[in-house]
Protein backbone atom coordinates (compact mmCIF):
# COMPACT_ATOMS: atom_id res chain seq x y z
CA UNK A 1 0.00 0.00 0.00
CA UNK A 2 2.83 2.19 -0.08
CA UNK A 3 3.46 5.10 -2.08
CA UNK A 4 6.77 3.99 -2.89
CA UNK A 5 9.50 6.86 -4.01
CA UNK A 6 7.96 7.31 -7.66
CA UNK A 7 6.09 9.97 -7.05
CA UNK A 8 5.57 13.33 -9.14
CA UNK A 9 7.47 16.25 -7.91
CA UNK A 10 4.92 18.60 -6.93
CA UNK A 11 4.78 22.04 -8.39
CA UNK A 12 4.37 25.39 -6.62
CA UNK A 13 0.09 25.61 -6.14
CA UNK A 14 -0.51 22.25 -7.94
CA UNK A 15 0.38 19.30 -4.77
CA UNK A 16 -3.41 18.08 -4.63
CA UNK A 17 -3.11 17.63 -8.37
CA UNK A 18 0.48 16.01 -8.09
CA UNK A 19 -1.26 13.57 -5.24
CA UNK A 20 -4.37 12.74 -7.71
CA UNK A 21 -2.19 12.01 -11.05
CA UNK A 22 0.07 9.88 -9.08
CA UNK A 23 -3.28 7.95 -7.49
CA UNK A 24 -4.74 7.84 -10.72
CA UNK A 25 -1.44 6.59 -12.49
CA UNK A 26 -1.31 3.46 -10.36
CA UNK A 27 -4.91 2.61 -10.93
CA UNK A 28 -5.18 3.27 -14.32
CA UNK A 29 -2.04 0.97 -14.54
CA UNK A 30 -2.93 -1.65 -12.62
CA UNK A 31 -0.55 -1.11 -10.15
CA UNK A 32 -3.58 -0.85 -7.53
CA UNK A 33 -6.09 -3.48 -8.85
CA UNK A 34 -9.81 -2.61 -8.07
CA UNK A 35 -10.26 -3.45 -4.34
CA UNK A 36 -7.22 -2.10 -3.07
CA UNK A 37 -6.79 0.03 -0.23
CA UNK A 38 -4.96 3.08 -1.03
CA UNK A 39 -3.12 4.60 2.07
CA UNK A 40 -4.83 6.33 4.72
CA UNK A 41 -5.28 10.74 4.49
CA UNK A 42 -2.46 10.48 7.58
CA UNK A 43 0.24 8.12 5.34
CA UNK A 44 -0.59 10.80 2.10
CA UNK A 45 -0.16 14.06 3.79
CA UNK A 46 3.05 12.21 5.32
CA UNK A 47 4.77 11.54 2.41
CA UNK A 48 3.42 14.44 0.70
CA UNK A 49 3.97 17.00 3.73
CA UNK A 50 0.98 18.12 3.10
CA UNK A 51 -2.55 18.93 4.76
CA UNK A 52 -5.72 17.13 4.94
CA UNK A 53 -7.37 19.54 3.26
CA UNK A 54 -4.91 19.11 0.26
CA UNK A 55 -5.04 15.24 0.33
CA UNK A 56 -9.41 15.71 0.75
CA UNK A 57 -9.25 17.57 -2.61
CA UNK A 58 -7.26 15.28 -4.25
CA UNK A 59 -9.28 12.20 -2.88
CA UNK A 60 -12.93 14.36 -3.91
CA UNK A 61 -11.38 14.70 -7.63
CA UNK A 62 -11.04 10.89 -7.90
CA UNK A 63 -14.15 9.65 -6.26
CA UNK A 64 -15.93 12.10 -8.00
CA UNK A 65 -14.42 10.28 -11.04
CA UNK A 66 -15.59 7.09 -10.33
CA UNK A 67 -12.00 5.90 -9.47
CA UNK A 68 -11.91 5.37 -5.90
CA UNK A 69 -14.80 4.48 -3.17
CA UNK A 70 -14.32 6.22 0.27
CA UNK A 71 -15.83 4.22 2.90
CA UNK A 72 -16.66 5.37 6.60
CA UNK A 73 -14.17 3.64 9.27
CA UNK A 74 -12.93 1.28 6.52
CA UNK A 75 -10.36 3.65 4.44
CA UNK A 76 -10.78 4.48 0.34
CA UNK A 77 -10.40 1.75 -2.38
CA UNK A 78 -9.81 1.24 -5.54
CA UNK A 79 -13.17 1.16 -7.24
CA UNK A 80 -12.89 1.23 -10.78
CA UNK A 81 -11.73 3.43 -13.82
CA UNK A 82 -13.96 5.65 -14.89
CA UNK A 83 -12.97 5.29 -18.55
CA UNK A 84 -15.37 3.76 -20.71
CA UNK A 85 -18.02 2.38 -18.34
CA UNK A 86 -19.75 3.75 -21.62
CA UNK A 87 -20.89 -0.31 -21.36
CA UNK A 88 -24.09 0.38 -19.41
CA UNK A 89 -24.74 4.19 -19.92
CA UNK A 90 -23.99 6.66 -22.66
CA UNK A 91 -21.08 8.85 -21.44
CA UNK A 92 -20.27 12.67 -22.01
CA UNK A 93 -16.60 12.99 -22.89
CA UNK A 94 -16.30 16.60 -21.93
CA UNK A 95 -17.59 15.52 -18.62
CA UNK A 96 -15.48 12.08 -17.71
CA UNK A 97 -12.20 14.28 -18.54
CA UNK A 98 -13.12 16.91 -16.31
CA UNK A 99 -14.26 14.77 -13.78
CA UNK A 100 -10.93 13.41 -13.95
CA UNK A 101 -9.67 17.10 -13.26
CA UNK A 102 -7.96 17.23 -17.10
CA UNK A 103 -8.37 19.73 -19.44
CA UNK A 104 -10.58 18.87 -22.01
CA UNK A 105 -9.78 19.81 -25.73
CA UNK A 106 -12.32 19.52 -28.71
CA UNK A 107 -11.33 20.03 -32.47
CA UNK A 108 -14.12 19.43 -35.40
CA UNK A 109 -12.00 17.52 -38.08
CA UNK A 110 -14.73 17.76 -40.55
CA UNK A 111 -19.00 18.68 -40.77
CA UNK A 112 -20.84 17.78 -43.36
CA UNK A 113 -24.67 17.89 -44.82
CA UNK A 114 -25.75 15.66 -47.10
CA UNK A 115 -28.65 13.18 -48.26
CA UNK A 116 -27.73 9.93 -46.61
CA UNK A 117 -25.83 7.44 -49.11
CA UNK A 118 -26.26 3.73 -48.97
CA UNK A 119 -23.61 3.12 -46.67
CA UNK A 120 -24.93 6.04 -44.17
CA UNK A 121 -28.59 4.09 -44.02
CA UNK A 122 -26.80 0.97 -43.47
CA UNK A 123 -25.07 2.75 -40.70
CA UNK A 124 -28.07 4.18 -39.15
CA UNK A 125 -30.79 0.87 -39.92
CA UNK A 126 -33.06 3.53 -41.90
CA UNK A 127 -34.25 2.16 -45.14
CA UNK A 128 -36.18 5.36 -46.47
CA UNK A 129 -34.28 8.36 -47.69
CA UNK A 130 -33.00 11.08 -44.81
CA UNK A 131 -30.92 13.82 -44.83
CA UNK A 132 -27.53 13.18 -41.89
CA UNK A 133 -24.40 15.38 -40.60
CA UNK A 134 -21.72 13.19 -40.79
CA UNK A 135 -19.17 14.66 -37.94
CA UNK A 136 -15.76 13.71 -37.14
CA UNK A 137 -14.22 15.25 -34.17
CA UNK A 138 -10.92 14.68 -31.52
CA UNK A 139 -11.47 14.61 -27.83
CA UNK A 140 -8.37 15.56 -25.74
CA UNK A 141 -7.54 15.78 -22.31
CA UNK A 142 -4.52 17.64 -21.15
CA UNK A 143 -3.50 18.17 -24.50
CA UNK A 144 -3.08 14.90 -25.28
CA UNK A 145 -5.55 13.01 -27.59
CA UNK A 146 -7.99 10.87 -26.67
CA UNK A 147 -10.91 9.79 -29.26
CA UNK A 148 -11.43 9.89 -32.41
CA UNK A 149 -15.28 10.39 -32.87
CA UNK A 150 -17.07 9.51 -36.15
CA UNK A 151 -20.75 10.01 -36.22
CA UNK A 152 -23.93 10.40 -38.18
CA UNK A 153 -26.84 12.26 -37.00
CA UNK A 154 -30.45 11.87 -38.93
CA UNK A 155 -31.99 15.26 -39.24
CA UNK A 156 -35.34 13.64 -39.69
CA UNK A 157 -35.19 12.72 -36.25
CA UNK A 158 -33.10 15.07 -34.82
CA UNK A 159 -34.15 18.35 -36.88
CA UNK A 160 -32.79 20.63 -34.47
CA UNK A 161 -28.74 19.20 -34.88
CA UNK A 162 -29.26 21.76 -38.40
CA UNK A 163 -28.92 24.34 -35.87
CA UNK A 164 -26.25 23.14 -33.99
CA UNK A 165 -22.71 24.80 -34.28
CA UNK A 166 -20.20 21.54 -33.60
CA UNK A 167 -17.35 24.07 -34.23
CA UNK A 168 -17.89 24.82 -30.35
CA UNK A 169 -20.38 21.87 -28.90
CA UNK A 170 -18.91 18.36 -29.05
CA UNK A 171 -21.94 16.33 -30.87
CA UNK A 172 -22.07 13.74 -28.09
CA UNK A 173 -22.35 16.55 -25.37
CA UNK A 174 -25.22 18.80 -27.55
CA UNK A 175 -27.13 15.11 -28.34
CA UNK A 176 -27.11 14.49 -24.34
CA UNK A 177 -28.59 17.62 -23.34
CA UNK A 178 -31.06 18.15 -26.42
CA UNK A 179 -31.85 14.75 -27.49
CA UNK A 180 -33.88 12.21 -25.56
CA UNK A 181 -33.87 8.39 -26.09
CA UNK A 182 -35.36 5.55 -25.03
CA UNK A 183 -33.02 2.67 -26.50
CA UNK A 184 -29.19 2.08 -26.96
CA UNK A 185 -27.33 -0.02 -28.21
CA UNK A 186 -23.08 -0.52 -27.95
CA UNK A 187 -21.09 -3.09 -30.11
CA UNK A 188 -17.05 -3.48 -28.62
CA UNK A 189 -13.87 -4.01 -30.38
CA UNK A 190 -10.39 -3.96 -30.82
CA UNK A 191 -8.85 -2.75 -34.23
CA UNK A 192 -5.13 -2.42 -34.97
CA UNK A 193 -4.19 1.17 -36.34
CA UNK A 194 -4.17 2.22 -39.64
CA UNK A 195 -2.33 5.45 -40.77
CA UNK A 196 -5.61 7.77 -39.89
CA UNK A 197 -6.32 6.33 -36.64
CA UNK A 198 -2.68 6.48 -35.58
CA UNK A 199 -2.00 10.09 -37.10
CA UNK A 200 -5.42 11.20 -35.27
CA UNK A 201 -4.84 9.81 -31.82
CA UNK A 202 -0.49 10.24 -31.86
CA UNK A 203 0.27 6.33 -31.99
CA UNK A 204 2.10 4.15 -33.85
CA UNK A 205 1.11 2.73 -36.84
CA UNK A 206 0.05 -0.61 -35.89
CA UNK A 207 -0.88 -0.01 -32.12
CA UNK A 208 -3.88 -1.25 -30.38
CA UNK A 209 -7.36 1.02 -30.16
CA UNK A 210 -10.39 -0.17 -28.62
CA UNK A 211 -13.11 0.72 -30.61
CA UNK A 212 -16.74 1.69 -29.67
CA UNK A 213 -19.73 1.91 -32.10
CA UNK A 214 -23.22 2.89 -30.52
CA UNK A 215 -26.73 3.56 -31.62
CA UNK A 216 -29.27 5.27 -30.10
CA UNK A 217 -32.66 5.26 -30.89
CA UNK A 218 -36.17 7.09 -29.88
CA UNK A 219 -39.43 5.07 -29.39
CA UNK A 220 -37.77 2.75 -32.56
CA UNK A 221 -37.05 5.88 -34.28
CA UNK A 222 -32.68 5.90 -35.18
CA UNK A 223 -31.19 9.21 -33.69
CA UNK A 224 -27.43 8.42 -34.52
CA UNK A 225 -24.48 6.16 -34.97
CA UNK A 226 -21.25 6.62 -33.32
CA UNK A 227 -18.02 5.27 -33.73
CA UNK A 228 -14.99 6.18 -31.08
CA UNK A 229 -11.70 4.94 -31.22
CA UNK A 230 -9.32 5.22 -28.47
CA UNK A 231 -6.00 4.27 -27.76
CA UNK A 232 -5.95 0.77 -26.26
CA UNK A 233 -3.07 1.24 -23.44
CA UNK A 234 -4.22 3.83 -21.68
CA UNK A 235 -8.22 2.12 -21.73
CA UNK A 236 -10.06 -0.62 -20.73
CA UNK A 237 -14.08 -1.61 -20.17
CA UNK A 238 -15.06 -2.14 -16.80
CA UNK A 239 -18.26 -3.25 -15.59
CA UNK A 240 -19.83 -4.08 -12.34
CA UNK A 241 -23.25 -6.33 -12.31
CA UNK A 242 -24.92 -8.48 -9.76
CA UNK A 243 -26.39 -12.21 -10.19
CA UNK A 244 -29.85 -13.32 -9.38
CA UNK A 245 -30.14 -14.08 -5.80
Amino acid sequence: MSLAETSTKPGAGTLYKTIRQDIERRILTGEWPPGHRIPFEHEIMEHYGCSRMTVNKALSELAQADLIERRRRAGTFVRRPQFLSAVLKIPDIRAEIGALGRAYGYELISSARRTANSADRERLGVKTPCKVIAIRCRHSADGLPFAIEDRLIDLDAVPDAAKANFKIDPPGSWLLHHVPWTEAEHAISAIIADDAIAAGLDIAVGAPCLVIERHTWRQGQPLTAVRLVYPGEQHRLVARFRGSE
